[in-house]
């Protein structure tokens, strides 16, 4: 049993805050909200895999208006080139000294939009950056801010002109998921909240103004510190192994998921059980973020790409397969 050295501090209320601020913006996607934030609480980077115009990039914004955090946004394109990421050490002709000026990546959250529109050479410029905290420029390393998150977006549908994000990156996300379309009444709201703020410049004001009264001071710090402090029961953590062992076993797929996946599911569930305010693990937790963790993780064999199973797909497979850790095992 891996317990924490102290309480685990209360933050069902910062979670409240947060989503109640950013479901003034996105509409009906409460799942996805709550699955962002035990990703962000779990010290983790995101992946939205989906359509374009499905409020990807509002999300991202609203996480990070919500959280008092410095938001960036970075627009991949195929001539995008790594020190545009970054930033680069540039001569001062007037100091006589090269300076280094930072690039869009230093801030707290970053929206990394159509990453795979980039080619690898500046994908890659991200790679330190999400597995360290840091990006090293002409030998020097700078730090990034604390907490640093990376939100990236893809679209699945069109591949003209992209490149395929390597394994290697893919594993650096702790989560993939994809928005959706909304449901009818959901879009019908979006739709009357922005003719709202189209004709009234009042209803703005008043966004601001909530939006400012929300205590954001230290929230992120907080949610993971609460996450961290759940304790983890060593049967919790042998059925995140199995789990994830399971999936390099799996006759369709070609390559199963790494160690890192184990770490990422029970960071998940830490997560998702101090947002419900709870000082322990349920197997259910992990469950429910399986499919986010691993899915991205695995790649299929051939006839499952032709035939089209997702794999998503082949996680719920997974889970039906492994048993679950009982009450007795947890006590």
């Amino acid at each position: 049993m891996i317990t924490p050295d102290s309480p685990a501090p209360s933050s069902s209320a910062d979670y409240s805050a947060v989503i109640g601020q950013i479901e003034q913006s996105i509409v009906g996607k409460r799942a996805i909200i709550e699955l962002l934030l035990d990703a962000v609480a779990a010290r983790g980077h995101v992946l939205l895999d989906d359509v374009p115009g499905v409020a990807k990039t509002l999300l991202a914004k609203s996480f990070a208006d919500a959280s008092g955090l410095i938001f960036s946004r970075i627009q991949f394109t195929p001539d995008l080139m790594p020190a545009d990421v970054t930033g680069a050490s540039i001569w001062n002709p007037a100091e006589h000294t090269i300076e280094f000026h930072p690039g869009p990546v230093f801030a707290n959250v970053v929206l990394a939009d159509e990453i795979n529109r980039a080619p690898a050479k500046t994908q890659s410029a991200l790679l330190e950056a999400m597995a360290e905290g840091q990006v090293t420029v002409d030998g020097t390393t700078h730090r990034l801010p604390d907490p640093f998150v990376v939100i990236a977006t893809q679209n699945p549908i069109d591949q003209d002109g992209t490149y395929s994000l390597p394994e290697a990156q893919l594993d650096r996300f702790l989560i993939s998921t994809s928005m959706g379309y909304p449901e009818r009444d959901d879009e019908a709201e979006v739709v009357r909240r922005h003719l709202i703020r189209n004709r009234s410049e009042a209803a703005s004001d008043q966004a601001d103004h909530a939006r400012h009264t929300v205590d954001r001071e230290g929230v992120v710090g907080r949610m993971r510190a609460a996450a961290s402090a759940v304790a983890v029961h060593d049967a919790v953590i042998d059925y995140a192994v199995r789990i994830v062992d399971e999936s390099r076993h799996d006759p369709g797929v070609r390559l199963g998921a790494s160690p890192r996946a184990s770490i990422g599911l029970v960071a998940m569930a830490q997560a998702k059980a101090a947002r419900q305010g709870r000082d322990h693990i349920l197997p259910d937790d992990l469950k429910a973020a399986a499919a986010a963790v691993l899915g991205h993780r695995l790649i299929l064999t051939s006839e499952l790409w032709i035939d089209g199973v997702q794999p998503e797909r082949v996680v719920e497979s997974i889970l039906t397969r492994v048993a679950a850790p009982t009450p007795n095992d947890l006590l």
